[in-house]
């Protein structure tokens, strides 16, 4: 044989090589489709062992699977917890929430009267009644989470050191009460694990000021923009909280948030740090929220949630409304917020307080109450050890000159909706009341 002869053609080679080619490709796809199958397989197996689970696989973010209304609620967890004990001096407060004047009642359609305050709401993608039922479905749930997680147990004693004025002595009582009832009703609702994959996604609204270290849990309507000042001052970026603007605060990038650190700051800031949370009555705050965002010019909130709510909520709706998103009613709005297939997402302005600082999980050392704001932060910058010329501002941060939302407000908003729709507002935000020891409204 002659060298020559040995030598492969051109053509040879390029067939020689497509073979290869198309072999390598078909093992390739032949590996993929046996990884999947055995993915798929563990997947499907994981999903049969928790499906036997009377409450399902917990995850904080799906709604469980039982379905109650209050009252069965109520009595479900009575049932689950009876050696659940609260303060004598606190339990005069709780029987205000849980025994209100006008009972909760059960939404059936059997009832004349209740059919015609429920023509409104059929005008709603999808059942009320049923976003009524997936907000008491998570009471139970809501606080089955995260015990796998080296949270700590228990709040720590606040430094009282520093506070050497009586005048907080009727205010160390009353957040001593606090503590002590949201403490009790958490540990009654204590139970399963959970994941920690949405470690980073729970602590995503605290606010951190390591000078101090402090732990802030923004709650939006409830004095945020304010507490952000201070902690701008007490972490040496301003002199004064009245000469920071309402955009420095908002969108400025002064402030840490704890979700910024890895898994070891987060841990130890948690566990070391002094945590406070600042709530409002829900009702309240859910009327203050939508004054800011849809009663005044907004960039935003129009646009993007206002065409959307009146597209879908409003019959009939001229195009200048459908274009711009401007003049959004507070029925409509409310309709929005209940309605278990919202065409937009929720907003921090007005989700539960529950579910944007997860006090049952994150031991809060300090509950403040938007009704009692100055005392109560006041109060705490004595705690940790704050400048004493450092005092909380009062200024009203946007459309200063509004009147306040507040109890009297609230009613004449409330004058537009029905029965029913006011009864489900309470039940979207049950868990608030519960927790904080919120008086039930008059419904």
């Amino acid at each position: 044989m002659q060298p020559s002869d040995m030598v492969m053609n051109p053509k040879q080679v390029f067939l020689s090589v497509l073979l290869f080619g198309v072999a390598g490709l078909l093992l390739f796809m032949y590996l993929q489709v046996w990884i999947e199958e055995q993915h798929t397989g563990r997947v499907e197996k994981k999903r049969e062992q928790k499906s036997t689970s009377a409450w399902g696989p917990a995850n904080y973010f799906q709604p469980a699977p039982g379905i109650m209304i209050t009252e069965k609620l109520q009595e479900h967890i009575a049932n689950q917890s009876p050696k659940f004990h609260i303060p004598e001096e606190v339990k005069k407060k709780k029987d205000n929430l849980l025994h209100p004047g006008r009972p909760t009642r059960v939404l059936t359609k059997t009832s004349s009267h209740s059919q015609g305050e429920n023509q409104d709401l059929d005008k709603v993608s999808g059942s009320l009644t049923n976003h009524l039922i997936e907000s008491h479905q998570g009471a139970k749930t809501v606080f089955k989470k995260y015990s796998e997680i080296n949270w700590p147990l228990d709040t720590r004693p606040l430094n009282k050191s520093l506070v050497r004025d009586n005048k907080w002595k009727k205010i160390e009582v009353t957040q001593e009460e606090r503590r002590s009832f949201l403490q009790e009703f958490c540990k009654k609702y204590s139970g399963a694990s959970h994941p920690q994959s949405h470690l980073f996604h729970m602590v995503s609204r605290i606010y951190v000021e390591d000078k101090h270290k402090i732990l802030y849990c923004e709650v939006p309507k409830a004095g945020c923009s304010n507490w952000k000042r201070i902690l701008m001052v007490l972490n040496g970026l301003a002199s004064s909280a009245y000469n920071i603007s309402h955009d420095a605060v908002h969108y400025g990038k002064h402030l840490k948030k704890l979700d910024s650190f890895d898994l070891k700051g987060i841990y130890t800031r948690l566990n070391t740090y002094t945590k406070a949370v600042f709530v409002r009555d829900p009702m309240e705050r859910l009327v203050s929220a939508f004054r800011d965002k849809f009663e005044h010019p907004n960039s935003y909130y129009h646009p993007v949630f206002g065409k959307a709510i009146i597209k879908k909520y409003r019959p009939n709706a001229c195009d200048e409304s459908l274009n711009n998103g401007s003049g959004v009613k507070f029925k409509e709005f409310v309709h929005y917020l209940l309605d278990s297939h919202r065409p937009v997402g929720m907003d921090i302005h007005w989700e539960k307080v529950s579910k944007l600082c997860y006090p049952c999980l994150i031991n809060y050392d300090f509950v403040g109450k938007f009704e009692t704001l100055e005392e109560d932060a006041n109060y705490f910058l004595q705690l940790i050890g704050a400048p004493k010329e450092l005092k909380f501002p009062n200024f009203k941060d946007r459309h200063s000159s509004d009147e306040r939302t507040n109890a009297q407000v609230v009613r004449q908003y409330l004058k537009d909706l029905s029965r029913t729709e006011r009864q489900l507002i309470y039940d979207f935000y049950y868990l608030d009341y519960l927790m904080f020891n919120y008086t039930a409204p008059f419904l």
